[in-house]
């Protein structure tokens, strides 16, 4: 992470700010292209290495990703021996909202479902999405345009059949939702008739975002989880990391290899079907990054499905989310939604300037973020560097509060030991989503028979920079086609035992490459020698 040498005291940038004076918006200077080339961190030198095997061998990767991609697997035969054997006819592997989507989905078409959650249901990126879910619900608004803006946010680099799917599917996912039980912000029933309440997002043409609050994912998980525990023909698996997928001789997914982390023993799980929603991957903080993602984000599906042989894409495309925290430092990275500048917060730098269009895109803010600190520009406080989110301003226009509307930005300024009334908060890109993922098609079948993907494991609908809401509503529209897809094809996928002969494949493929085989993934949880294996302990830390 680089930042500048030297920056605005604080005092003095707060000063500006408390002026009374109107932040005037600077010119850029650069075209979009310029000012992402030079300062969004996938454009960094140490942002990408190149791939030697498996079956993105020769395209650009991060570095520190390419590293567990090319690794060694975490179990050989020896650790299946005497292993519980259980059997399903659809495994899902993940706890967040993906994942019970998926699970779900595939209940209601008669399959039983087995759903394995690393740490436990609910413990995701899910519940920390704060934003919004995108639809194009309104009257002026429609799945086209849902469907172009989204396109051009990922500079056209996403499948435009994925992000079709995901536009039309979007008002069908609502209305599930709403079956379900979850919360929506309304219109004020006496004036408006108590409609659903819309919000602008950065790169939409229209308001179009859907949220409770500002815990809009809290909300949506709450739901989903009542509804797993509650379905008979969902089995749950809580504290079962999987460790490794099983293959059939012809080189399909036969199931998964789990580890239970209360009985410490292996788990094996024949499965005429695999759903991965495992998440992404920003607990690998690249290049030094804070990151916003929840504890269990460290790329295990990515890992696991290229091992078996999948293809994958776009991974050394991420998004930094503009509006990390950056002070104080045992908060670093923790999330302000763009709920706040939706609401009309401005990015203030030290010289009291705005600086960018706070609704441009995502990676764009990021960058002129990333510009305003290098060029500095930026504010420091105790040895943090960031710019400033004026919320005054929004406490200006809401005479019942910053917490009646955001409530979860409230909360977190409390933390930070911040009233967001009267003082604005410094805030820093943190890592915040895997753009990249498993190359699906349209129902979130990949390249391997019998595996499928749902949720920020999976890659193409997003392109190279996601819009505010479309995670959301990604893995509960994804989510959804991958369960019933997995259901359908209960009859033409035979319950067979599989094994992990593609694992030894994959050893003598990291021979020949000259590649170490003491490396191993996936990690599991963050930091080095976090492989809670018994019999692997020692050799793996």
């Amino acid at each position: 992470m680089t930042q500048a040498t030297t920056a605005i005291p604080h005092a003095e940038a707060l000063a500006r700010l408390a002026s009374g004076a109107t932040p005037t918006l600077r010119k850029s200077g650069l075209s979009r292209e310029l000012l992402l080339e030079r300062y969004h961190p996938d454009h960094a030198p140490a942002a990408a290495a190149t791939l030697q095997i498996g079956a993105n061998a020769g395209e650009r990767c991060h570095p520190t990703l390419a590293e567990l991609l090319q690794a060694n697997a975490l179990i050989d035969g020896f650790d299946l021996a005497g292993a519980e054997q259980l059997s399903t006819d659809v495994l899902v592997i993940g706890g967040g909202g993906a994942g019970a989507a998926a699970a779900l989905t595939a209940a209601s078409h008669g399959a039983d479902v087995i759903m394995a959650c690393k740490l436990r249901l609910g413990d995701s990126n899910t519940v920390m999405a704060e934003g919004g879910i995108q639809a194009a619900l309104g009257r002026d608004d429609s799945p086209q345009r849902h469907f172009e803006d989204t396109l051009r946010g990922g500079h056209y680099r996403a499948d435009p059949l994925l992000v079709a799917q995901l536009a039309s599917d979007a008002p069908d996912a609502i209305r599930w939702l709403i079956e379900l039980g979850m919360h929506f912000d309304v219109t004020d029933a006496a004036t408006d008739g108590g409609t659903l309440r819309y919000k602008q997002a950065g790169g939409c043409t229209q308001p179009r975002i859907l949220s409770y609050r500002d815990y809009t994912g809290l909300e949506m998980m709450r739901v989903l989880r009542e509804t797993v525990e509650l379905d008979p023909a969902i089995r749950l698996l809580n504290r079962c990391p999987a460790v490794e997928l099983l293959s059939h001789d012809d080189g399909s997914c036969a199931g998964a290899v789990l580890f239970d982390l209360e009985y410490q023993r292996f788990v094996v799980v024949s499965a005429r079907s695999v759903i991965l929603a495992t998440g992404g991957c920003g607990r690998l903080h690249l290049q030094g990054f804070p990151t916003s993602n929840h504890y269990g984000a460290t790329a295990d599906g990515l890992v696991l499905a290229y091992r078996l042989g999948a293809k994958l894409r776009d991974l050394d495309s991420f998004q930094y989310h503009p509006t990390g925290i950056a002070f104080p430092s045992r908060l670093a990275g923790g999330l302000i939604s763009e709920a706040a500048r939706s609401c009309g917060a401005w990015l203030i730098n030290g010289l009291g300037e705005r600086f960018i269009d706070e609704l441009a895109p995502r990676d764009v803010v990021t960058a002129a973020i990333l510009r305003e600190c290098a060029d500095g520009r930026g504010i420091e406080r105790d040895g943090r560097i960031g710019v400033f989110l004026d919320t005054p301003r929004l406490a200006r226009q809401w005479p019942e509060g910053i917490e009646h509307h955001l409530p979860a930005l409230a909360h977190l300024a409390a933390k930070c030991g911040i009233d967001p009334a009267t003082e604005p908060m410094l805030v820093y890109p943190t890592l915040h989503y895997q753009n990249g993922g498993v190359v699906i098609d349209g129902e979130g079948r990949s390249t391997v028979p019998g595996l499928l993907c749902a949720g920020e494991v999976s890659g193409g609908i997003h392109g190279r920079n996601r819009l505010m809401g479309n995670a959301l509503l990604d893995i509960i529209a994804f989510g959804r086609r991958a369960g019933q897809r997995a259901a359908e094809d209960i009859g033409k996928r035979p319950l067979r035992r599989g094994d992990i002969e593609h694992v030894y494949s994959w050893q003598r493929t990291l021979v020949q490459s000259g590649l170490p085989r003491q490396a191993r993934a996936p990690r599991l949880y963050p930091g080095p020698g976090h492989y809670p294996l018994h019999r692997n302990e020692r050799s793996l830390a």
